[in-house]
């Protein structure tokens, strides 16, 4: 029986990216302005589905993503944040260069007047791993 029809699926993967994965792929930190220049207050993101790859076995780590800014001239839009965060998942780097990117790339983007990266991974192989870093401006 010959099975022509178009509505019959496929089991073989196409190679045509998904309009997610461009998203993702073009993600950049976009910020937009502060409306409250002047203003100290607290930004709050946790991002709990962060996913890399571990550069010496290649298993996948799991994290969640904790940034606590004060922003300065500007906020970074949090849909971009998502997609940027999205784009480690096959990434090979170590828990620690990860967090540090994160940190720089959002300094870069926004320039706050405080940063605080924390990337809290989920144990494997019974270690339990917290990488915290920060940034203050100087003013």
């Amino acid at each position: 029986m010959s099975h022509s029809s178009p509505e019959i699926a496929s089991n073989q993967p196409t190679q045509e990216m998904k309009y997610g994965e461009r998203e993702i792929v073009e993600g950049n930190l976009i910020t937009f302005p502060n409306p409250r220049v002047g203003r100290r207050y607290n930004i709050d993101i946790t991002l709990p589905e962060f996913t890399c790859k571990c550069p010496f076995s290649g298993y996948p780590d799991f994290a969640t993503i904790y940034v606590s800014y004060i922003p300065d001239e500007k906020v970074v839009e949090l849909k971009a944040i998502k997609l940027y965060i999205n784009s480690y998942r096959e990434r090979y780097i170590s828990h620690e260069e990860s967090a540090n990117q994160i940190l720089d790339d959002f300094v870069a983007a926004c320039d706050p007047l405080f940063v605080k990266v924390k990337a809290d991974f989920t144990p494997r192989g019974n270690v339990h791993t917290v990488v915290e870093v920060t940034h203050e401006k100087k003013v």
